[in-house]
């Protein structure tokens, strides 16, 4: 039975992915600073604590895993919105050079619409006006942390998703890597969970970057 690791486990995306994947009947590491705040109690859940810039806790949850899903984020704060962030290039070069020197080579990682090749593709009104004055400094980090992810030479999917909402899981998404597809439409985290889950379990992306939509 396969271990699938989840970093940015304990809310968001993260947090229903831990339980999609349980759902399917993966045994499941959750990592994430609050850890032990996980609201959810299951014999194939083991919880550990740690911080995804700092090497040494991301190596210890790495042992014996067989895949890893990186569901990072940040606060919306005024900060963050004006001076952006280099969480995700960080962690995730830490956790790239770990995986191309330990292993697991499966590796899915959670971005967003509007990320590298994505960006001024989607939706007039989104790219024009919403994108640069509320995403663009987050999402600068987030080219960086694709562009890790794609020259990392692991069997890598990048997901975007695109505008969260929080709504009961449907099973029901999208996954489109045809740029001729791609548009802006909402989907709920749960659902883009069970997309992450669903490749896991039957991976189709590998080496793509699908929009995850409604």
């Amino acid at each position: 039975m396969s271990i699938i690791l989840v970093i940015g486990a304990s809310q968001g995306i993260g947090l229903e992915t831990v339980r999609a994947l349980l759902a399917d009947g993966h045994n499941v590491r959750a990592f994430a600073r609050s850890a032990a705040r996980i609201p959810i109690s299951d014999p194939r859940l083991e919880k550990i604590a740690g911080d995804a810039l700092v090497s040494a806790d991301v190596a210890r949850a790495l042992e014996g895993v067989d895949a890893v899903v990186q569901c990072l984020g940040v606060p919306m704060t005024l900060a963050t919105w004006s001076r952006g962030t280099t969480l995700f290039s960080r962690a995730t070069r830490v956790l790239v050079d770990l995986m191309r020197e330990r292993g697991p080579r499966r590796l899915i990682c959670v971005t967003g619409v509007g990320a590298g090749d994505s960006r001024g593709r989607v939706n007039a009104f989104y790219d024009a006006l919403m994108f640069p004055l509320i995403l663009k400094r987050l999402y600068d980090d987030k080219d960086v942390q694709e562009r890790i992810v794609k020259d990392s030479h692991l069997d890598w999917t990048i997901a975007r998703p695109g505008v969260l909402v929080s709504a009961p899981v449907t099973g029901r998404y999208r996954a489109l890597d045809d740029p001729k597809q791609w548009e802006l439409k909402t989907i709920a985290r749960a659902d883009v969970a069970r997309f992450l889950a669903d490749e896991i379990g039957s991976p189709r992306f590998i080496r793509k970057t699908p929009l995850v939509i409604q």
